[in-house]
């Protein structure tokens, strides 16, 4: 793994000449598989339900460093019952400096759980084909728009009168 994107990739996380942007280290945090009706399940019609669930946490943990974690859970069930549960917790220490607060939230936001999703897509997806089940592939996710929803939504609540 490269300490660091490309010299266009600085430029890209701030969009002005005096911002950096490095990849320091990109690591599995945490990870858990569990099929709670095995073996019965595996004799179930295959008729699945999918929940996906995203979160992303980032925190400074030095001058300059930050580590985002973003967490996705997927559980499927068949009929009543849990088939199986992953979550991958899939996190990265990268080293962001010269941008403004707003451009340090977007980048924290959007731009690094972008970096990690594909390392946890193909976490989830490893997982459910070694705990048996057929293949699971996460869709890709625009996390550039799902920021920018979260930022409205936020700024509406902020707006909306006290009741």
């Amino acid at each position: 793994m490269a300490d660091s994107v490309p010299s266009s990739g600085d430029q890209i996380a701030s969009g002005q000449p005096g911002g950096e942007f490095h990849i320091r280290r990109i690591y599995a945090k945490d990870i858990s598989f569990e099929t709670p009706n095995s073996p019965a399940i595996f004799g179930s019609e295959w008729k699945p339900e999918t929940d996906i669930n995203l979160r992303t946490e980032a925190a400074q943990i030095g001058a300059g460093e930050f580590e985002v974690t973003l967490t996705v859970t997927a559980t499927v069930e068949v009929g009543e019952h849990t088939a199986y549960l992953a979550e991958v917790q899939q996190a990265g220490i990268f080293s962001i400096v010269g941008l403004t607060s707003s451009e340090l939230g977007t980048v924290l936001g959007s731009y690094c759980p972008s970096v990690l999703y594909p390392y946890a897509r193909e976490m989830v997806s490893d997982l459910v084909i070694r705990g048996g089940f057929p293949p699971f592939v996460l869709a890709p996710v625009n996390f550039e728009a799902l920021y920018a929803h979260q930022q409205e939504e936020q700024k509406a609540s902020a707006a909306a009168p006290a009741g």
